[in-house]
């Protein structure tokens, strides 16, 4: 009986909210909408009552949310309250741990790298180090993420990791957590040209790729000739940041545009003036994992003029999601497609990718019997995604038009950033030719 009142009591609720927001909806509509969550209720009550072992209402509840949501494209999502805090601490771009990076080998929670100036790095620990136990409780055989869990917490309070290093006998350290950031931008001097990489948009790579550039001036020595920028393996981010970072290197003009199902919604983002780079040229690389946020980026820079773009298609995620914190975040949120951006020239790249202006692949391509390039798998290949709207597809890579590594190219070698060297070398030496 509580569980026939539980299921009409949820079907009554969600039916109620379906009638008030389907208002202009004929009446056949509404009920049929309450006739199916009734049914989802009944579905729910012979469940509890009948299945073979006993169930968690709450976990029914959260993966038929979840069902629903992946029913309708490969992005929108249910994040459970632990999730939405995992969310919220990868977009903000920093939290409070130990900072170090880690991974899982032979059952052991390895340090791979401490990261610099944080409690880690303070604290003598060693890459291949192995944390064996936190607060006294073993971590053996745990996965990462829960390991990461224990590890990380408020900033100011201390936890204690028990750590095996090679030759010697397992030893405590106490450290103290500290806010660290979650860097996503990476420069250096690469054969003396500027490099940046990108790996990622979170809250604070806008400013990570402004303080990059005058890191990058200092090491020159004077303004930068040039950029390499480098998002391979981008999978996105931010919306706001691939504006951000776009309108770094744009003097005014438009960087984005986003058009959700109503037409009188739609939004065009603008770059302000002043380009941190004044024109000098730029060389951006990317390839089949290049994806959302690092499509914005490269499209608009792309349209602009204003780079050259070298690597390999891009994944083709051309969808926009949005965040919507149930009750405050109590209950998790919900990560929706609520619509579709396009590039400045228009272009929607959703199942289709951003195709450079020079292709080169980062390794040999083996042609099949019709001489193509076999297609790595992209947005266009996850089940239920979006179709492009303007009836767009992938276009197949011709193998004679992709620049492949010579046949004694090293595999410890990378050629397309080896090439975009030498091509932003090539602008750069013609554009103060022509200021001679």
């Amino acid at each position: 009986m509580r569980i026939n009142v539980f299921a009409s009591m949820v079907a009554f609720a969600v039916g109620a909210v379906a009638i008030a927001v389907s208002a202009e909806g004929s009446q056949d509509n509404r009920t049929e909408t309450f006739r199916q969550l009734e049914l989802f209720g009944d579905v729910l009550s012979r469940v509890e009552s009948d299945y073979v072992s006993d169930t968690d209402q709450a976990q029914l509840i959260e993966a038929a949310i979840e069902g629903m949501l992946t029913s309708l494209d490969p992005h929108s999502t249910y994040h459970n309250p632990d999730s939405y805090e995992d969310l919220r601490v990868s977009t903000r771009g920093e939290y409070g741990g130990l900072g170090m990076e880690v991974t899982r080998r032979d059952d052991f929670i390895t340090i791979v790298s401490p990261i610099s100036d944080t409690p880690a790095e303070r604290a003598g620990l060693r890459t291949n180090d192995k944390i064996i136990a936190v607060d006294g409780e073993s971590i053996v055989g745990i996965s990462v993420d829960d390991a990461v869990a224990l590890m990380r917490g408020a900033v100011g309070e201390p936890v204690t990791i028990t750590v095996a290093r090679e030759d010697e006998d397992p030893f405590d350290v106490t450290l103290v957590r500290d806010t660290i950031p979650l860097r996503t931008v990476a420069t250096r001097l690469e054969e003396g040209v500027p490099y940046m990489r990108i790996a990622g948009f979170n809250e604070r790579t806008t400013e990570m790729v402004q303080e990059g550039i005058s890191e990058l001036e200092d090491e020159y020595g004077a303004p930068l000739p040039g950029l390499i920028l480098d998002m391979r393996y981008n999978p996105g981010g931010l919306l706001d940041q691939a504006i951000g970072v776009t309108d770094v290197f744009l003097d005014g003009g438009e960087v984005v545009s986003t058009r959700t199902r109503d037409p009188r919604d739609t939004q065009r983002y603008n770059a302000r003036p002043g380009d941190r780079l004044n024109g000098a040229p730029i060389v951006v690389l990317i390839n089949e994992g290049s994806a959302s946020a690092a499509e914005i980026v490269a499209g608009a820079l792309q349209d602009r003029e204003r780079a050259e773009l070298v690597g390999m298609t891009s994944f083709g995620k051309g969808s926009v999601q949005t965040i919507i914190p149930l009750r405050g975040g109590r209950d998790g949120a919900l990560r929706l497609t609520t619509g579709r951006y396009y590039t400045p020239a228009g272009r929607s790249i959703q199942a289709t990718g951003i195709i450079p202006d020079t292709q080169i692949s980062a390794w040999a391509l083996e042609e099949d019997e019709e001489h193509e390039v076999p297609e790595i798998a992209s947005e266009a290949d996850l089940p239920g995604a979006l179709e492009n709207e303007n009836g767009d597809h992938r276009a197949e890579t011709d193998i004679a038009s992709v620049e492949q590594p010579p046949a004694d190219w090293s595999e410890d070698e990378d050629y397309q950033l080896h090439r975009a060297l030498e091509i932003l070398r090539g602008t750069m030496e013609s554009q103060q030719a022509s200021l001679q």
